[in-house]
């Protein structure tokens, strides 16, 4: 009995090996978890990190913040504080606050259409912006994360396409071929060619749909300079913007962009007369465009991210409507005129214009010219847009 139970008591003992192997190897792998889990964890911390210390530079205190009805936080920031002064070729600059002389203009235009202390922008209906400050749309960590990198948050979507942007024609006024390539930008513009110090114009505002999360649509003036094979361009570009990824919603947005005069520095101003005055770009930022531009356009442009081979984008253009569709229907830009060299406004002539569309199935524009027989023409002007994808003529 004695051998037996002996016996009993070492298979016992010996039973219980796999159970401890078991817990053995169920703590190891409750350390694998632990272990590789912990960097993840990090990481988001970090990436948070990031993006609030970017928030941190670029969202300059404001003396004062105003809340707009369409969710955006405005920040009155002393102008000597403003972001832009950031920039190292503007280390030493001192800020202006208006030209020293605004362009010189006779037309009935002028007469007729003033700016007035009115509301142009939704935010000026809950408040202003005292004397001394600028107004800059506060950046929420939300407008970083619906960009596809932190290092590219704010900047214009590159071509997959050797092809440069924003020169949509060459210097001397040869279409660019683009076809055939995704992330295509596409056009409807007018254009003139000449040494030019300023250009103006009436522009038809609408909120055209976008297609893609990622696509945008725009209405804008370009003045441009310089090498039009994509080496050495200087461009500055202003008007109305509609970008669901960089401001989370489908409103038209006031935007301003440039690349990289002798009379001075570039100035934007909405409206007529110094009243409207929205602020300038310094001269020390730019190489050809410090003393002329060689080339003004008008006119819109989207970007149909679509893979080749696939249906063309639905964002559309100006109104989404074709040009011929006119008044009420078609967007606009009208009265287009242009700054000489001695500093007076002068109505571009209709045979001096260009225009160009890249598919214009898909978006088109005509031109036309209206005498302003004293009751207040249009002159020079165009209607351009569509509605991109359609079944008629953009498949």
């Amino acid at each position: 009995m004695a051998k037996r139970r002996r016996r009993w008591r070492r298979q016992r003992c010996c039973s219980s090996d796999p159970p401890l192997a078991v817990a053995a190897a169920a703590l190891l792998l409750l350390l694998l978890v632990v272990v590789t889990a912990a960097p993840v964890v990090d990481a988001a911390a970090a990436g948070r990190h990031v993006v609030q210390r970017h928030l941190d530079r670029i969202n300059k205190p404001g003396v004062r913040s105003i809340h707009s009805a369409d969710g955006d936080i405005i920040d009155c920031v002393p102008r000597h504080k403003q972001r832009a002064l950031d920039h190292p070729l503007l280390a030493n600059h001192t800020v202006q606050t208006q030209p020293s002389q605004m362009p010189a203009s006779a037309s009935l235009l002028d007469r007729r259409q003033q700016l007035s202390r009115r509301a142009w922008q939704t935010w000026h209906h809950s408040g202003h912006c005292p004397r001394g400050t600028v107004a800059v749309r506060r950046t929420a960590a939300a407008d970083v994360q619906r960009a596809r990198s932190l290092a590219l948050f704010g900047r214009k979507k590159q071509m997959r396409s050797p092809l440069p942007a924003p020169d949509v024609v060459t210097g001397n006024g040869h279409e660019l071929t683009m076809h055939a390539i995704g992330n295509l930008r596409q056009h409807a513009i007018a254009y003139t060619a000449a040494e030019v110090y300023g250009a103006r114009a009436t522009i038809s505002v609408w909120a055209p749909e976008i297609d893609e999360a990622n696509g945008f649509s725009l209405s804008q003036l370009w003045i441009l300079s310089g090498s039009f094979n994509g080496s050495d361009l200087n461009s500055i570009e202003a008007g109305w913007q509609v970008s669901p990824e960089l401001y989370g919603d489908n409103r038209p947005r006031l935007f301003t962009y440039w690349t990289d005069p002798k009379l001075g520095n570039w100035w934007l101003s909405y409206g007529d007369g110094a009243g409207g005055l929205v602020g300038y770009w310094p001269a020390e930022l730019f190489t050809h465009l410090s003393d002329h531009a060689t080339m003004v356009e008008w006119g819109g442009e989207v970007v149909n991210t679509h893979p080749p081979g696939s249906a063309h984008t639905a964002t559309q253009m100006g109104s989404g409507h074709f040009a011929a569709e006119g008044f009420g229907r078609a967007a606009y830009f009208r009265n287009l005129e242009t700054v000489d060299a001695d500093n007076s406004l002068a109505a571009v002539p209709l045979d001096a214009i260009q225009t160009m569309a890249e598919d214009a199935g898909c978006y088109d524009i005509r031109k036309a010219y209206d005498d302003d027989d004293g009751r207040g023409g249009w002159g020079a002007h165009f209607y351009y847009g569509g509605p991109g994808h359609n079944t008629a003529s953009c498949p």
